[in-house]
């Protein structure tokens, strides 16, 4: 199977936007039988209005404790932030945030990772911290994970008639599709 992957530029996405508008000004016309479009998670979670002004974000005591406990990698933030740390309270439940932080740290002294996002779940492995990405004004935002992606990519298939999936694309430990309309090699596409 060939495979060609096609960036496509497009104008800078807000809440003001219908992705499937998006896809219809600046993708439509390369689009051909067979195609997989693939769509950022972060944009699609902006033109949700998942993108979180830091400063509208009301930081509990739990959160200001948790954040701490969060390992400091080279590579990000993700939950190492008051903010970020709330927004994944708000997500996931404090219960289930709580119950993750425990067994996190009580796997952690043998080397076992990840249990906190197996626990806390995707919704919050999605998150993106503040000051993470370069684009204004979207820097001082947390960014959560979209909502809903299944139901829009099976939307936006029968509309343009391709297959879509939605994408967490990163250098740091592989990309996933988080959504997708069905017909999509799963596997495949997240070793591209």
């Amino acid at each position: 199977m060939k495979i060609t992957l096609i960036p496509i530029k497009t104008k800078l996405i807000t809440e003001k936007d219908d992705i499937g508008d998006i896809v219809e000004i600046f993708a439509r016309k390369f689009l051909m039988q067979g195609d997989i479009i693939v769509i950022a998670e972060s944009g699609l979670a902006i033109s949700q209005g998942r993108a979180i002004p830091e400063a509208r974000i009301h930081v509990g005591f739990i959160a200001r404790f948790l954040w701490r406990y969060v390992a400091k990698v080279p590579y990000g933030v993700g939950l190492r932030s008051p903010e970020s740390m709330q927004c994944a309270i708000n997500e996931a439940g404090v219960l289930r945030i709580l119950i993750a932080a425990i067994f996190s740290s009580l796997t952690k002294p043998f080397g076992i990772k990840g249990i906190f996002y197996r626990i806390a779940g995707k919704k919050t492995a999605m998150i993106d911290a503040a000051h993470t990405t370069p684009v204004e004004p979207f820097d001082k935002c947390v960014i959560l994970g979209p909502d809903k992606s299944d139901g829009l990519t099976q939307r936006l298939k029968k509309r343009f008639g391709v297959e879509f999936a939605v994408m967490d694309i990163n250098d740091i430990g592989g990309s996933w599709v988080i959504g997708n309309s069905g017909g999509i090699p799963v596997k495949r596409l997240e070793e591209i």
